[in-house]
């Protein structure tokens, strides 16, 4: 399917599931592909024309291309990886006894490169489609790169599911490269050009972190469509009509909707209606685990917010936004009143501008709410945001602004918290080795 010029030497380790499907593909797709692994009895399958275990289409595919002699296997390195000009590493990562994930199989496949690569005059990529916890690849590869200049580590996650893994692999929804190097980056990303999806090109711990973001997401749809059929059945209503329906809605519902990091939840119906649903479920002695578990989460969220202003150094804190959200003025269970109640009570002197909130104009249910919580809110409130950015010494932003706000806090020259976009910036110098040390992923805390 590619044009002569297009074809790669590929040399790809580990033939198990993932090893055997890419490289059966890849070879389809006309690069010339030399699979590489341990088990004598994976490689003499292959060079049979057999699949070593049974996926739809594998074995058809494996025949077609050993005998166009696009595909080959072995159990030595160095032949396949001698002519290679990108090396796919697709060993497994199991499980450790603790859960954390072992890596001991991608240890041994960089220790045959490393002994491989000594001497060696040409570039070489070194694309790792096995899953790994986000930086794992640079620990584990930092004395390969050092040693050979000529040598590019990228991350290229892979998403096959059993059962439908070639599929899965010719007509991708997504295909992932991640690296520093822009050029080793492209060259792996061009090797899937024939199949037509335009790749997303990010940095390597992204690359990592979105294989574990896709799982856990598939995960949690799964768990939250059986807990909520769960309830509804024992509620006598159909959840296959009330999921079916619910996919329906691809504004909201299946779709980009809510799936950006940013400050908690709150409003007048999110909270009030998981608490009705945990609420009834209890009283039919049903456990919700999933469900049950949402309510917490967003307080442990807003906690983190609230910690993160208090870390501060600075006494005065300005408050851009006081309502759940955005072009709203509505005050009901918003975070933002629960983190500046937290603010105040720990010391900290905050003044707060919201562009939709005049206290004078609350009435109601609305207003009762931000009295018993904050009842010398009017003192804290500012009638404009310069009046906000003259007198603080670094402001809160916790909810959307529009582009003239925006220019103004810019200008304004402020240290600013971005809790509405979950900004990463790290205030206090943090590096990212900062970053690994605190997320474990040094090689002590990997077992």
């Amino acid at each position: 399917m590619t044009t002569a010029g297009d074809t790669q030497n590929i040399a790809v380790f580990g033939l198990g599931y993932v090893g055997c499907v890419t490289a059966a593909c890849l070879a389809k797709l006309g690069h010339r592909v030399y699979g590489i692994d341990k088990d004598p009895t994976k490689v003499a399958s292959i060079l049979a024309g057999k699949a070593p275990f049974y996926e739809p289409g594998l074995e058809d595919v494996i025949r077609e291309t050993i005998e166009a002699g696009r595909l080959s296997a072995d159990t030595k390195v160095e032949p396949g990886l001698a002519g290679a000009d990108i090396a796919l590493v697709c060993v497994g990562t199991p499980s450790s006894r603790n859960g954390n994930l072992s890596t001991e199989q991608l240890e041994r496949v960089f220790g045959d490169i490393r002994s491989h690569l000594r001497g060696r005059n040409r570039r070489l990529t070194l694309a790792i489609r096995s899953t790994v916890f986000p930086g794992t690849t640079e620990e584990l590869t930092a004395g390969l790169t050092a040693e050979n200049p000529l040598l590019s580590v990228v991350s290229n996650p892979e998403f096959l599911r059993e059962g439908v893994a070639m599929r899965d692999f010719m007509e991708p929804s997504l295909v992932v490269v991640g690296g520093s190097r822009q050029e080793a980056v492209r060259a792996v990303a061009d090797i899937y050009a024939p199949l037509g999806v335009p790749p997303c090109l990010v940095s390597l711990r992204t690359a990592e972190m979105i294989k574990y973001c896709c799982n856990a997401f598939h995960a949690l749809k799964i768990s939250f469509a059986n807990e909520i059929g769960a309830l509804a059945s024992r509620l006598c209503v159909s959840p296959y009509e009330v999921m079916e329906t619910l996919c329906r809605d691809e504004r909201l519902n299946i779709s980009a909707a809510y799936l950006k990091p940013g400050f908690a939840f709150g409003g007048s119906c999110l909270p009030k209606d998981l608490r009705a649903l945990i609420y009834r479920a209890t009283r039919m002695d049903l456990k919700l685990p999933l469900l049950e578990s949402i309510l917490p989460s967003n307080h442990s969220h807003l906690e983190r917010a609230v910690d993160r202003v208090l870390d501060l150094p600075y006494p005065r804190i300005g408050v851009f936004g006081l309502a759940f959200k955005e072009n709203t003025d509505d005050l009901r269970e918003s975070p933002v009143v629960a983190a500046i109640e937290q603010w105040v009570g720990k010391g900290k002197e905050v003044r707060i501008y919201d562009p939709h909130i005049r206290l004078d104009l609350i009435y109601g249910s609305n207003r009762s709410f931000v009295l018993n919580a904050l009842p010398h809110i009017e003192r804290l409130m500012v009638p404009d945001l310069e009046a906000a950015l003259s007198w603080c010494d670094c402001l809160v932003v916790t909810q959307k602004t529009d582009e003239p706000a925006a220019l103004r806090i810019a200008a304004a020259g402020k240290p600013v918290i971005d809790l509405s976009r979950a900004s990463m910036e790290q205030e206090d110098g943090a590096t990212l080795a900062d970053c690994a040390s605190a997320a474990g992923v040094a090689s002590g805390e990997r077992s």
